[in-house]
């Protein structure tokens, strides 16, 4: 049974020197404003009776005194909390549920701005430390904390890379904003292949399987699938809005469990109309990874600091180079050209024509000075339909560009997208893909405009301003092959 306790004794001083515990016979008539902890912490209701409520961190009781730390992931500190041993209860643990009352004060302490002098103690749900799997004085791992995706939320890490990963949602939507881009909410089920790579799920009711039938007949009357990406949608939109941009989960039904996919993700995509020139695409890169990285900085410095101090220690010199540096710019001939020429014994070959892979990447990025470099002008034959031709033969590329940074490999791909009708309805007929992309060639027959666009890896743009090896580590529930739990 839950227990509400209060004391009535003298104003007395602790066994902690310097400081005060005052103790007073709770009155039913007293207000008690309920705050978080972040706004416990920032001072401003010092001298206030106040209520919090949260998650016990640790539990020290002495003789004279029982000390809490108590968080609710409003903030990566805990509130230290101050009351007289006969508030404490035996269930009140490492982990267990709390409402607490008292009086925000002053601590003396360098460690800590303020401190709570509880009045009362409420322990709102148990919790055994000898089960829990997360232990007090322990430092646990990333992949250690994987094995828990239902209650890795309740770690200092963990609860750090959530509240950065809002900061940066947060900040990339401060970007497009101030920057005059229209949110458009693009579907999830969708009739395209927009990558044209097949790793696509197909959505069918789940009573077709009992009904063998209508096993012929699809829901909207033609296959439908989870979307890859809402690029084509943006493309529609920049018939009459110039600049627009999506933000949301993408699928791909890739059978990997590596440590860099996930079947399901966020992509941050981007169209911008009336441009010929690869070189406004990668400013708007450039500046949403800088600016948004700058914010998160600046409004999650504690949370930050904790993963490169303990997760990836030193990344934050390497992150410091990327947003002091104007990003480079080679050609994919010239990737190929340094590739061929260095020392390194790569598994996959390097002959043009080929497709970058990690170690491709990586090797490039350290090689402009772990600085993030854009690769412009692939080969026709390795990027989709719609990226436009540069008509360069005998190369034959296309205006098409990824930006590869530090630890990750690309983060960004892009493309100017061929407006030119009939250039457009060769390479579709080519694919025998002319027929289900009508709609998209009749998007350059009415007032049609030169446009291009690109897509971020929202988990991977987190992956490389934390310096976390493992995509799993930096979104709530993970989702890949053989894998969906919860």
């Amino acid at each position: 049974m839950l227990q509400v306790r209060s004391v009535n004794i003298l104003r007395r001083r602790s066994c902690v020197p310097g400081s005060i515990v005052f103790n007073f016979k709770y009155c039913c008539h007293t207000a008690f404003r309920k705050l978080r902890i972040c706004e416990a912490l920032s001072g401003d209701e010092v001298g206030e009776h106040v209520k919090i409520q949260g998650w016990v961190r640790s539990v020290r009781a002495q003789k004279n005194v029982l000390f809490l730390d108590v968080n609710d992931g409003s903030t990566k500190k805990s509130l230290q909390v101050v009351a007289d041993p006969e508030l404490n209860d035996k269930n009140l643990t490492f982990g267990s549920s709390v409402q607490i009352s008292g009086s925000l004060t002053r601590s003396s302490h360098k460690k800590q701005n303020v401190e709570l002098q509880a009045r009362q103690i409420q322990v709102v749900g148990q919790c055994n430390p000898l089960d829990f799997p997360f232990k007090v004085k322990e430092r646990h791992d990333m992949e250690y904390i994987r094995q828990f995706p239902h209650l890795r939320c309740k770690t200092n890490t963990f609860s750090s890379l959530l509240r950065i990963r809002s900061e940066a949602t947060s900040a990339v939507q401060a970007f497009f904003k101030e920057n005059g881009f229209l949110h458009i909410h693009t579907p999830i089920i969708t009739s395209n292949d927009c990558e044209g790579a097949g790793e696509l799920f197909k959505v069918e009711p789940s009573g077709q399987d009992k009904n063998p039938e209508e096993t012929q007949l699809h829901f909207f009357s033609v296959p439908t699938f989870l979307t890859v990406s809402g690029q084509l949608h943006l493309e529609v939109m920049t018939g009459a809005f110039s600049r627009v941009y999506t933000f949301g989960p993408t699928f791909r039904a890739e059978n990997s469990q590596s440590r860099h996919h996930l079947t399901e993700f966020y992509m941050v995509e981007a169209e911008i109309a009336f441009t010929e020139s690869l070189e406004d695409i990668m400013m708007v890169m450039e500046n949403l990874f800088k600016s948004t990285t700058e914010r998160v900085l600046d409004k999650c410095a504690d949370d930050v600091h904790l993963f490169h101090k303990y997760v990836a220690p030193g990344h934050w010199d390497s992150l410091h180079v990327m947003l002091k540096n104007k990003f480079k710019v080679i050609t994919y001939s010239e990737a190929i050209d340094l590739l061929n020429r260095s020392s390194e014994n790569f598994v996959f070959k390097t002959e043009w024509g080929c497709d970058l892979q990690k170690e491709h990447e990586h090797y490039l990025v350290k090689h402009c000075g772990d600085v993030p470099v854009f690769v412009i002008n692939y080969p026709y034959e390795l990027k989709p339909f719609y990226a436009r031709d540069n008509n360069d033969d005998p190369c034959h590329t296309v205006a098409a560009v990824d930006l590869l940074v530090p630890g990750v490999g690309e983060l960004c791909g892009g493309t100017l997208r061929e407006e030119r009708e009939e250039l457009l309805r060769t390479r579709l007929a080519n694919a025998d893909m002319e027929e289900p992309y009508q709609w998209y060639l009749e998007l350059r027959q009415f007032g049609s405009v030169p446009h291009g666009g690109f897509g971020m890896g929202f988990e991977r743009y987190l992956q490389c301003v934390l310096g976390v090896n493992n995509i799993k580590d930096v979104i709530p529930f993970p989702r890949f092959s053989h894998s969906c739990r919860l």
